[in-house]
C-alpha cells in the first residue's frame, strides 16, 4: 500500500517520523515530501527515513520544479495569516489576493496538486495521504489543500491529520489575548480531513466541536510511545553539548512566544539557581520562536559563567539526555523524561496555565519561588533517585501516551490501512 507524507517543520517531523518508520517496516512504501524550508533535508530523522526500504524523501521544490514552486510559494504566502499580520507585506498580500482571484489560483493549485500526486502514485489508484494538524494559523493553505483533498478522492486516496505535538496544558486559556472558555477555532480546518488522529482524549477535546465523533482516532503518541523512545538513540547524531563535572545539571524548556509567560520570574529562577555551587544550566529556547523570547537576550542571564544558552543543533533528546533535571514550562518534550524517571519541575507558576505533567503527577508542580530552592537543594543533597510516585507515572502513562495500549505506532498504521481501503471502496460503488 502506497502513502504520501508531508512533513512541513521540526515539530510534526520529529512526531510523524515514528509513523512513516512504522509503515515502512510494516511492508509498505512511501513518498515523504518536505513542504517547509529545504533545511530540513539535513535533519537527522530525514536522514534516516532515506535509508528505509520503500522510502523516498524529496522536497516539494524537487517535484514541483523551481519555476512551479517559486509560484506555489507565493501564492502560499499571499493567503497565509503569518504574513498578513506583517504591516507592509500584509498589505502587498492582500492586493496581491485581489488581483489573483480564487479562480486564479485555482489553476496553480491543481497543476501543482496534479504533479504531486502524479510523482507519488502514477496511474495508480488507492492509497493515503497524510498532513499535520493543520490550524487556523497555520502556514500552509487550507486553499490548497481543500483542493488537493478534492483530487485526491478523485483518485481513491484518503486524506488524514496525524498529530504534530501534544496537549501540554489541561486547561484553556493560555495565550496572551485569550479571555473565553470555549471551543477555539484555532482548530476549525479538523472537519477537512476524512479523519483526524490525536494522542490522547486532552487532544481529542479540542477538536470534538468541529468534526463528527467517527472522524477522531485516538491512538497513543508515537513520539513518545516506547517503541520509538527505544529507537530513538540508535538514530540521534552524536551530541554536541560537553561534559561538565557540575553536581547537578538542569535543562529549561521555555515555550513559544504567544504563550503567557511570566518572564521577569522565569530571570529570578535562572539567578536562584545558578547561585548554587556545583549547579550547570542549559536554557532550550522553542524550536520555531526562540528569538522572540526575553530570556535569551537577557546579558545578565547570559554572563552567568554556569548558565548558556542551547545551540540548534542540540537536539531536545541530546539536552535531555545531559540532564540530570529538567524545569519545564509546559512543554510536551518533558513526557520524554517522564519515561525515563528523570525528575521534571513543571513550574506552573511561571506561566498562565495548569500543565499536564503537574497536574498527573504532582510531585512535579513549582508553585513559588521557596519550591524551586527547596527541590534545588534536595537533588544537591540527596540525589534525583525516588522522584516520581509510581502510581502517578503510570496513571500519566495511561492516560497521554499509551492509548488504548502500548502498541501505538501499530495503532497509527492500521488506521492509515483502514482509511485506505475504506475511501478505495467508497470511489468504486
Amino acid at each position: 500500500m502506497k502513502a504520501l507524507f508531508f512533513l512541513r517543520h521540526y515539530n510534526d517531523i520529529d512526531h510523524i517520523t515514528p509513523v512513516i518508520y512504522k509503515w515502512a517496516v510494516s511492508g509498505h512504501s512511501c513518498d515523504v515530501v518536505l513542504i517547509g524550508s529545504a533545511k530540513f533535508r539535513r535533519d537527522y530523522r530525514i536522514q534516516f527515513l532515506k535509508q528505509l526500504s520503500g522510502v523516498r524523501v524529496a522536497h516539494i521544490r524537487e517535484v514541483l520544479g523551481w519555476r512551479r514552486f517559486i509560484r506555489w510559494r507565493l501564492q502560499m504566502y499571499m493567503l497565509t495569516g503569518n504574513v498578513r499580520r506583517i504591516p507592509v507585506l500584509g498589505m502587498l498580500a492582500r492586493r496581491m489576493a485581489e488581483r489573483y482571484d480564487q479562480p486564479r489560483r485555482e489553476q496553480l493549485w491543481r497543476g501543482a496538486t496534479e504533479v504531486l500526486l502524479q510523482h507519488c502514485f502514477e496511474d495508480t489508484r488507492g492509497g493515503v495521504i497524510t498532513f499535520d494538524w493543520v490550524e487556523r494559523n497555520s502556514v500552509i493553505s487550507v486553499e490548497w489543500i481543500n483542493i488537493l483533498i478534492e483530487m485526491a478522492h478523485a483518485r481513491a486516496l484518503s486524506v488524514v491529520s496525524l498529530p504534530h505535538g501534544d496537549s501540554p496544558h489541561v486547561n484553556q486559556l493560555i495565550r496572551r489575548g485569550e479571555r473565553r472558555v470555549g471551543p477555539d477555532t484555532v482548530f476549525s480546518n479538523a472537519n477537512i480531513f476524512d479523519c483526524l488522529a490525536v494522542p490522547n482524549e486532552l487532544c481529542a477535546t479540542r477538536f470534538r466541536p468541529f468534526l463528527d465523533e467517527k472522524k477522531i482516532a485516538v491512538l497513543g503518541s508515537p513520539r513518545f510511545c516506547e517503541e520509538w523512545l527505544a529507537k530513538l538513540p540508535g538514530i540521534l547524531p552524536p551530541s554536541p553539548i560537553e561534559r561538565s563535572d557540575s553536581l547537578l545539571k538542569i535543562v529549561l524548556f521555555l515555550r513559544k512566544a504567544n504563550f503567557t509567560t511570566f518572564w521577569e520570574e522565569v530571570a529570578e529562577v535562572v539567578h536562584l539557581i545558578a547561585e548554587f555551587p556545583g549547579t550547570e544550566i542549559i536554557i532550550k529556547p522553542h524550536t520555531r520562536s526562540g528569538w522572540k523570547q526575553s530570556l535569551t537576550k537577557d546579558k545578565s542571564i547570559t554572563r552567568l559563567p554556569n548558565v548558556r544558552v542551547a545551540e540548534d543543533k542540540a537536539h531536545s533528546a541530546h539536552l535531555m539526555d545531559w540532564a540530570d533535571v529538567i524545569i519545564d514550562l509546559a512543554t510536551s518534550v518533558v513526557f520524554e523524561a517522564v519515561r525515563t524517571k528523570k525528575p521534571v519541575l513543571a513550574a506552573d507558576y511561571l506561566i498562565a496555565g495548569r500543565s499536564t505533567v503537574a497536574y498527573y503527577l504532582p510531585e512535579t508542580e513549582l508553585r513559588c519561588r521557596d519550591d524551586v530552592y527547596e527541590k534545588i537543594n534536595h537533588f544537591l543533597v540527596n540525589g534525583c533517585d525516588g522522584f516520581y510516585v509510581e502510581a502517578h507515572r503510570q496513571r500519566f502513562f495511561s492516560a497521554m501516551l499509551d492509548v488504548p495500549d502500548k502498541n501505538v505506532l501499530q495503532h497509527y498504521v492500521t488506521l492509515l490501512e483502514e482509511s485506505a481501503g475504506e475511501t478505495g471502496r467508497h470511489n468504486s460503488v
